[in-house]
C-alpha cells in the first residue's frame, strides 16, 4: 500500500473513532427519551368478545394487528367486576376498597346504600399525577364514573387527579358538551352521536398528542363501548334490520366491529405522526360482559360483569411497545393485576413514584418486556356488601362476595365464611369443580387471609 492510500485509510478511521462518542451519544438519547403511553379500557368487553381472544361475533382486525405487534396476556385481572371501581384500580394502583369504592357509582342515595363514598377522594395517588410530574402532558378521553353525575355536583375536577386536559361522558365532574345535551348518559341531540363517540376520543387521543409532539404523553383512553346501549347509526342499521334494538346482539355486533374500525384510526393515526415506535399501547377492559348472550362474550369462562367467576374479572390484556416488548407472542401463565399498572408503566417509562406512596401492585415490567413470571402476591376482591345497592348475575353466574387469587389457586366465600369455593384457576379456569371439601388446609388457609384483607378495609363511617 502506498504512502497516500495508507494515510487516507488512517484519516478515515480517526474520522469514525471522533465520531463513535456522537453516535453513541445519540443512541443514547434515543433510549432514554420517554415513552408515550396510552391505556385503552374498554367498557364491559367480555374476554370472548376479541378475534384474538378466540372471539366470533365479528372479525376484529385492528385489535388482532395490535395483538399480532405485541405480548397478549391470558392471565389478567380487573380490579373489580364492576366499573367504578376497577376504574379506580388502575388510577390509584390500590384495592378500591381502600378508597371505599365499592360498586358503580350513581346518586348520593344509592352510594349510601351501596356503603360507598360520592366520589374519589383527592388525596388518592394517581397515575396520571405522578407522570405529570416527571414533565408528562396528561389526558383523559372517554369514560370517568369515579365521580360526578346525577345528583353528586360536587365531584372534584380532573386536574385536581393530575389531567392536563380531558373530554369525558356524563359520568363526570365535567362532562364534555357534544356528549351531552340533555342531563344523561346519551341523548339523540348530542351533536357527537352514540356510534360516533369512539371515533371523537381517538380524534381528541390524536389531536391532544399531536400537540405535544415535543413532549411524553400519558393518556387514557376509554371510550364507553362496548357498553349498553348499543345504537347503531340510523341510515345503515346492522344485519339487514333497522332498526336495531339497542340491547339485542345484532347491535352489539355493529357496535363491536366499529369500535375495531376505531383502533386502527388510533394505530394509523400515530404512525402518520411518527408517534408509533416509542408509544406503549395498552388494550383492556374493566370488566366483564353484559349480557353475554348464553356465556359466548365471556370466553368460555364463568359469570359476567358483576360476578367475581372469572368471567367478571379475566380481562383481554394486550401491551405493544416497538422493539422493547416482544412481538406476536402470548404468556399464558404470568398473572397480572389492574393495580400493577400503575409500579409497572412508572418503571418502564422511568417515573419516580413518591416514597409516600404504598400501593397494592407489583412492578411486573420484567414480565412486559419478556420474561415470564408469576406474580407473587395474592389478589383480592369484592364485590356485593348487601343486598340494598347491588345487582348480581342470576343463576350459576352469581358468585360469593368474596374471592382471592394465590398462585393457582383462587377461593370464593361470603364476608361471614359461608358459600365457599376453591378452584385450581390453572387446570379449570371455568370453575367447574369445588375443591374445598378435598383441600381442607388450602381452604383454611386462604380463607383466613382473605377474611383478614375484608377486615382491613375501611367502612364508610370509619373514622
Amino acid at each position: 500500500m502506498d504512502g497516500t492510500r495508507l494515510a487516507r485509510l488512517l484519516a478515515g478511521i480517526v474520522l469514525v473513532l471522533s465520531l463513535l462518542p456522537v453516535f453513541a451519544q445519540r443512541r443514547a438519547g434515543a433510549a432514554q427519551s420517554p415513552p408515550n403511553i396510552i391505556i385503552i379500557l374498554t367498557d364491559d368487553m367480555g374476554y370472548g368478545d376479541v378475534g384474538a381472544y378466540g372471539g366470533r361475533f365479528v372479525p376484529t382486525p385492528n385489535i388482532d394487528r395490535l395483538a399480532a405487534s405485541g405480548l397478549k396476556l391470558t392471565q389478567y385481572y380487573s380490579g373489580a367486576p364492576i366499573c367504578s371501581p376497577s376504574r379506580a384500580s388502575i388510577l390509584t394502583g390500590m384495592q378500591p376498597g381502600k378508597w371505599n369504592f365499592t360498586t358503580f357509582l350513581d346518586s348520593k342515595k344509592h352510594n349510601k346504600d351501596a356503603e360507598q363514598i360520592d366520589y374519589l377522594n383527592t388525596e388518592a395517588p394517581s397515575i396520571a399525577r405522578f407522570f405529570k410530574h416527571s414533565g408528562y402532558a396528561t389526558g383523559h378521553f372517554g369514560k370517568w364514573h369515579m365521580g360526578g353525575g346525577r345528583d353528586v355536583t360536587d365531584a372534584p375536577g380532573f386536574v385536581q387527579y393530575g389531567f392536563d386536559e380531558h373530554a369525558s361522558t356524563y359520568e363526570s365532574p365535567e362532562p364534555d358538551p357534544a356528549i351531552t345535551a340533555t342531563n344523561w348518559i346519551w341523548s339523540e341531540k348530542d351533536s357527537i352521536k352514540r356510534w360516533d363517540r369512539s371515533r371523537y376520543f381517538v380524534d381528541r387521543t390524536l389531536d391532544f398528542m399531536k400537540r405535544h409532539r415535543e413532549q411524553p404523553c400519558f393518556v387514557n383512553l376509554w371510550p364507553d363501548d362496548v357498553h349498553t346501549p348499543w345504537v347503531p347509526e340510523p341510515e345503515t342499521g346492522y344485519a339487514g334490520k333497522s332498526p336495531v334494538k339497542p340491547q339485542e346482539e345484532a347491535a352489539f355486533k355493529g357496535g363491536l366491529k366499529e369500535y375495531d374500525v376505531q383502533i386502527g384510526r388510533l394505530l394509523d393515526g400515530l404512525h402518520e405522526l411518527g408517534l408509533a415506535e416509542n408509544t406503549i399501547i395498552i388494550f383492556t377492559s374493566d370488566n366483564g360482559a353484559l349480557p353475554t348472550f348464553g356465556g359466548k362474550r365471556s370466553g368460555g369462562l364463568r359469570g359476567s360483569k358483576l360476578s367475581l367467576y372469572e368471567g367478571g374479572i379475566r380481562m383481554p390484556f394486550i401491551i405493544c411497545w416497538p422493539g422493547r416488548i416482544p412481538a406476536n407472542r402470548t404468556d399464558d401463565r404470568s398473572e397480572l393485576h389492574a393495580t400493577d399498572l400503575l409500579p409497572t408503566l412508572s418503571k418502564l417509562a422511568g417515573v419516580k413514584i413518591p416514597e409516600s406512596y404504598h400501593g397494592d401492585g407489583v412492578d411486573r415490567s420484567g414480565m412486559l418486556l419478556g420474561k415470564p413470571s408469576l406474580r407473587k402476591k395474592e389478589m383480592f376482591w369484592e364485590y356485593g356488601r348487601n343486598d340494598v345497592a347491588y345487582n348480581y348475575p342470576k343463576n350459576n353466574d352469581r358468585s360469593p362476595r368474596l374471592a382471592v387469587r394465590s398462585g393457582e389457586w383462587k377461593l370464593l366465600m361470603d364476608a361471614d365464611g359461608t358459600r365457599l369455593e376453591l378452584y385450581n384457576i390453572v387446570k379449570d379456569s371455568a370453575e367447574t369443580t369445588n375443591l374445598e371439601a378435598t383441600e381442607e388446609k388450602l381452604t383454611k388457609e386462604l380463607s383466613a387471609k382473605l377474611v383478614a384483607w375484608w377486615k382491613s378495609l375501611p367502612k364508610l363511617g370509619d373514622n
